[in-house]
């Protein structure tokens, strides 16, 4: 049986190529069929911040990404309330449907997972 694996995205999607790099082993992952989950926290839930402009930054869009992690089996996603909070993100208005954890629940969760990466 293969590993699980959980990915924490860290960073905004805007502040280089990590948030890219996190949907990618992500999407490469699930394309495999391997049990993954991803873990929107920091200021990686400005990932999940609805109409985005980042051609304003001159960087690319990572909404049809995001979009596609279910299409391709990531359906565990999660992002971090307290990250949310701070910045100012409903979570009733992100632009991907993500299950909310508090702070306890984010160590039960990490502790689920075989092996984590975090980007």
């Amino acid at each position: 049986m293969a590993k699980s694996l959980l990915i924490i995205s860290r960073q905004a999607p805007w502040a280089g190529p990590a948030a890219r790099e996190a949907l990618d082993i992500a999407l490469a992952g699930g394309a495999y069929d391997l049990p993954i989950g991803m873990l929107f926290l920091d200021d990686g839930v400005f990932q999940l911040a609805p109409a985005q402009q980042p051609g304003q930054l001159q960087q690319k869009d990572l909404s049809a990404n995001l979009q596609a992690l279910p299409l391709f089996g990531v359906e565990s996603l999660f992002a971090a309330a307290r990250s949310l909070g701070e910045r100012g993100l409903n979570a009733s208005a992100l632009s991907l449907a993500v299950q909310v954890l508090d702070d306890v629940a984010l160590t039960a969760l990490i502790d689920r997972y075989d092996q984590v990466i975090t980007l």
